[in-house]
């Protein structure tokens, strides 16, 4: 099982130049550099190149037939990166992430509203998710620094656990209550309902490092929101995995009446786990070594890693996003290359993250989503609301400032490629529901999907942490406690 591994600009970073420390109890310097304020001329300029932009390619392929080879893949891309960037500047008065941009522009296009791109583009331009998801990784763990792990090591734990247990027991509860909305539930006994139950529980414990990673490459967020949030979803994808594994062993009785409990899946997490880690381990020690000798090219080499080593990683059934993680967080703490690995996954992300939130938003099944919403509704603001009751009695326990007892949960309702493949492994292992349980998931994703960034980047903005919100010196005095 490697569910994890399935599908949230500058100078060269061997050449940035070197900054000034900050003072004491400021963002690094390094983080915030946002762009100069915007004003109403750029953003009309913007609006009339996109609606441009859509209709040219609009009369364009009302005239010409799609074209389904190469060519019209590399014309989809094109398409989605410019309109996706025009989009995202025309979201940013409203305070909304780029993400948001990158999204909306991906559905207005995709086959189901303007279908200027068609279905067979879409899956095509997927393959890029390998790659985005490999600089997630590696951004992420670079991110997570073994001080800021060590400070916060009680408050992270806490979370977790309460997280964990709060939010799988609560949807595994919605869900089994609720099962007579769910049409492939409805004609379900009892038990096999509560184990479809509790896998519904394991998929609302997953969060999404990718719309993470995107709303703080964007902001060049700062502070303990931001950096609570991406150490509380790096680490826990570990714990999903295991979750993961042990739910598929437990309900399969209850599901296929004649079947015993299987103790396989976890002696493939054992090996998955141990594995991953000893292999990003390896792989961080490599890419430290390259970056501190040759230092060149890392483009080529991201692109070896999110293509051929994943599906390498994917072959052998290790978890390509944990060797990633764990390859990132060896290169921040046990080399000084650090910072330049984090500035070189910025460089090169700046163009994947367009368009791997472009195709999400392409892929966006909105006929689905119509007939699914009322049940995604209900499961999604469950969800919200006992993530937000578990962060609460998190950072009680924790004794987190306050900063943290307020806006904590914001960054944990987005659900993205994460949740979708351990969809696809559950489906797989239970043919019998798996469509439409993969169809009750992609409704719910496609509305954590849309929201939850916005959620997000609107608690950065809040707390003083983006680098506008910095820059005009609204940073509060966190370390209070009140």
């Amino acid at each position: 099982m490697s569910a994890a591994a399935l599908p949230d600009a500058g100078p060269p970073a061997s050449v940035a130049p070197v900054e000034p420390a900050a003072p004491h109890g400021a963002p690094p310097a390094g983080r915030h550099h946002g762009s100069a304020p915007k004003g109403p001329l750029n953003h009309l300029t913007h609006a009339v190149a996109l609606v441009i932009l859509f209709g040219v390619l609009y009369a364009t392929t009302r005239a010409v037939p799609h074209e389904q080879g190469p060519a019209g893949a590399i014309a989809s891309i094109g398409f989605l990166l410019l309109a996706g960037t025009l989009a995202s500047e025309l979201v940013e008065p409203l305070r909304l992430p780029h993400l948001s941009g990158y999204i909306l522009a991906g559905i207005i296009a995709g086959p189901h509203v303007l279908k200027l791109v068609d279905h067979h583009a879409v899956e095509e331009i997927s393959r890029v998710n390998a790659l985005a998801l490999a600089l997630i990784a590696l951004a992420g763990g670079a991110e997570l620094r073994l001080e800021m792990v060590k400070k916060s090591l009680k408050s992270l734990l806490l979370h977790n656990v309460v997280q964990t247990v709060l939010v799988f027991v609560a949807l595994t509860g919605v869900f089994y209550a609720a099962r007579s909305l769910v049409p492939f539930a409805a004609e379900l006994s009892s038990t096999a309902a509560f184990g479809v139950a509790v896998l519904w529980g394991v998929i609302a414990v997953t969060r999404s490092p990718s719309a993470v990673l995107g709303i703080l490459s964007q902001t060049r967020a700062t502070g303990p929101v931001a950096m609570n949030t991406l150490a509380f979803v790096m680490t826990s994808d570990i714990i999903v995995i295991v979750v993961t594994a042990i739910a598929l062993s437990t309900v399969r009785p209850l599901i296929e009446p004649g079947t015993t409990m299987s103790m396989h899946e976890i002696e493939l997490l054992g090996r998955e786990i141990l594995g991953s880690i000893s292999i990003g381990t390896t792989l961080g020690l490599a890419l430290a070594a390259y970056m501190r000798l040759i230092g060149r090219q890392l483009i080529l080499v991201f692109v070896a890693l999110g293509f051929g080593a994943t599906e390498v990683l994917r072959y052998l059934r290790f978890d390509a996003l944990l060797v990633f993680v764990v390859a990132g967080f060896v290169v921040a703490n046990l080399s000084q290359q650090g910072e330049k690995l984090v500035h070189a996954v910025e460089d090169a992300a700046s163009v994947v993250f367009v368009l791997f939130f472009a195709t999400a938003g392409a892929h966006l099944d909105l006929p689905l989503l119509k007939t699914m919403w009322p049940v995604a509704l209900l499961f999604g603001a469950s969800r919200a609301v006992v993530t937000f009751v578990a962060s609460r009695i998190g950072s009680r326990l924790a004794d987190d400032p306050p900063v943290l007892r307020k806006y904590a949960w914001c960054g944990l309702i987005s659900q993205a490629g994460l949740t979708l493949g351990i969809s696809m492994t559950i489906e797989r292992a239970f043919p019998s529901i798996g469509a439409g349980f993969g169809a009750l998931v992609i409704g719910c994703v496609a509305l954590n999907e849309v929201f939850g960034p916005i959620l997000f980047k609107y608690a950065l903005d809040r707390t003083g942490e983006t680098a506008v919100e910095a820059s005009r010196g609204s940073l509060p005095n966190i370390g209070h406690r009140g």
